[in-house]
């Protein structure tokens, strides 16, 4: 299992995988943080909490637009190569177009589920936060 996510990621493309890695690294520590803070702390105020994890949430959303860039580019990349392939004179394969599709989806899914993290976890963040209140 984990050879073939470490799989993935290289197929990703690093470059796109390890900034969206990096992303998601902030995102958890930028919610938990916030999290923690006004979990524990009575000086707090709930709406300024609630803000600041809701820029969690936009960070979450900046992974996912910036994967769908990922794969912006590598569609690009696999529609010159067919390009170059075709002015060569070969027919490109369709299973080949399908592989390149396929291959370029792994940065869209990746930030697509960093930023299904994200909003899982303000969600429940702010619940625990607004029961938390409610019982003070």
């Amino acid at each position: 299992m984990l050879k073939q996510i470490k799989e993935l990621f290289y197929l990703g493309g690093i470059e796109f995988m390890v900034m969206l890695t990096i992303l998601l690294i902030i995102t958890t520590a930028w919610l938990i943080y916030h999290f923690v803070l006004a979990h524990y702390s009575k000086k707090v105020s709930s709406e300024k909490v609630i803000r600041r994890l809701g820029y969690g949430k936009i960070m979450g959303l900046f992974t996912l637009v910036f994967g769908i860039c990922g794969s912006m580019l590598g569609l690009y990349s696999m529609f010159l190569q067919s390009e170059i392939i075709t002015e060569s004179g070969i027919k490109p394969e369709p299973e080949l177009v399908f592989d390149g599709i396929s291959v370029s989806m792994i940065v869209t899914i990746y930030g697509l589920l960093i930023y299904s993290f994200s909003l899982l976890f303000c969600f429940i963040a702010i619940k625990a936060i607004n029961k938390k209140q409610l019982s003070s």
